[in-house]
C-alpha cells in the first residue's frame, strides 16, 4: 500500500469493542492512511464497521459502553488524548462530518443560516453577522436556489434533496481540513444523488480537503474516490486505488460486491449475488471472516488469520490466495 509521507489522517491497528449485555468486536485492527486533498471511499455492506470507522475518528462513540484500542492520528495529533476543548475544535474546525440523514443531524427548532452562523461563530471566534455572511455564501456555493430567503427557513421547510446541501453546507462552513460523509447520498432520488456527488467532488477539488466517503454502493464509489478500501466484518480486506480495485479486484468478496451490481447485466440473465449474511461479531473470527460465503474458500481460510498482502503497487487484499501467490513470488524471485 502506498503511504502518503505525511498523512492528514493516520488510523492504525484501530479496534473497538461495544460492551453491553454481548460484547461486539465492531473494528478489529483497521489501518487508514489519507493524504491531503485526497478521497477514499470505505465500501462494504451495512454493519462492516464504515459508520464506526468514523465515528471513532471523532471520538463520537458512547465512552461508557466503547472500548477503543489502536492509533488516531489527525495532523500528527492523538486524537485519543485530546482534551475536551481540544476535541470540541477539531469537530468541524479541522474535521468535518456529513450525516447519512440531514433531518435528524440538524436541529429541528433552529434555523438554517443561524446553524451555519453558529459553527463560525464558535470556530472562528467570528460575530454574529460574519457568521449569517458565511451562511448566505456556503448555500450560495451548494447551489440552494434563492438562497438568502432560505437562511431563514426551518430544516422541514426544505426538500430532502435541499436538506443534504445544507448540510454539506454546514460541513463545510469552517473550511475543514477532512471531510467525511457517512452515506450522504443514501436517501436521495437517482437525480438528486448524481448533482450531490458532482457537488461534492467539485468542492473537494477546490477545498484541497481530504475525504472519507462511506457508501455500500460501489457506483458511487466509482464516481467519487481516488482510491478504495472495502471493510467486511470490521477488517479492511482490500485496498488500492480505483482503477486496481475496480479492475483487477483481488478479494473474493470485492469481487462479489461488483458482480452484484445491474452494470453490464443482460435482460432475463440473473444477478450474481453474494449467498448468506455477514458474521455475528460477538467473537472474533479466528481467519477470513468471508470464508463461510465464499465459494473458492480451503479450509485454511477458517483457521488462519491473514494480514494485507501486496498484490501490486498500492494494491493489497487479505486473502489466502493472495499470501500464497505472494510467498511462491517471493520463492521463484
Amino acid at each position: 500500500m502506498n503511504t502518503p509521507p505525511n498523512p492528514v489522517v493516520d488510523i492504525s491497528d484501530l479496534h473497538v469493542r461495544f460492551k453491553g449485555e454481548r460484547i461486539v468486536h465492531a473494528l478489529n485492527g483497521v489501518d487508514i492512511k489519507l493524504a491531503q486533498g485526497e478521497v477514499l471511499g470505505l465500501l462494504g455492506e451495512s454493519g462492516s464497521g464504515k459508520s464506526v470507522t468514523l465515528k471513532a475518528l471523532l471520538r463520537m462513540l458512547p465512552p461508557k459502553r466503547t472500548e477503543i484500542k489502536g492509533s488516531i492520528k489527525v495532523e500528527g495529533r492523538d486524537v485519543m488524548s485530546l482534551e475536551p476543548a481540544a476535541l470540541e475544535n477539531l469537530r468541524g474546525g479541522v474535521v468535518s462530518m456529513i450525516f447519512q440523514e440531514p433531518m435528524l443531524a440538524l436541529d429541528p427548532v433552529y434555523t438554517i443560516g443561524d446553524q451555519i452562523a453558529e459553527a463560525v461563530v464558535k470556530h472562528e471566534k467570528a460575530s454574529y453577522a460574519d457568521g449569517r455572511k458565511r451562511a448566505l455564501e456556503m448555500l450560495e456555493r451548494v447551489r440552494i436556489p434563492s438562497a438568502k430567503r432560505r437562511l431563514d427557513n426551518f430544516p422541514h421547510e426544505m426538500s430532502g434533496g435541499m436538506r443534504q446541501r445544507a448540510m454539506i453546507a454546514l460541513a463545510l462552513s469552517c473550511r475543514p481540513k477532512v471531510l467525511l460523509a457517512d452515506e450522504p447520498t443514501t436517501a436521495l432520488d437517482a437525480t438528486v444523488q448524481i448533482q450531490v456527488l458532482l457537488l461534492l467532488r467539485e468542492l473537494q477539488r477546490e477545498l484541497g480537503m481530504a475525504v472519507i466517503f462511506v457508501t455500500h454502493d460501489i457506483g458511487v464509489a466509482v464516481e467519487i474516490s481516488d482510491r478504495i478500501s472495502v471493510m467486511y466484518a470490521g477488517r479492511i480486506v482490500e485496498s488500492g486505488s480505483l482503477r486496481q480495485v475496480v479492475k483487477a479486484p483481488a478479494h473474493p468478496y470485492t469481487r462479489g460486491l461488483l458482480s452484484s451490481t445491474m452494470h453490464g447485466a443482460h435482460r432475463g440473465q440473473r444477478l450474481e449475488a453474494i449467498p448468506g449474511s455477514p458474521p455475528r461479531l460477538d467473537t472474533v473470527p479466528a481467519g477470513c471472516a468471508f470464508h463461510p460465503r465464499c465459494s473458492q474458500a480451503i479450509p485454511e481460510c477458517g483457521q488462519h488469520a491473514v494480514s494485507l498482502e501486496q498484490v501490486g503497487v498500492g494494491h493489497t487484499a487479505r486473502c489466502i490466495r493472495v499470501k500464497a501467490a505472494a510467498d511462491a513470488s517471493a520463492v521463484t524471485a
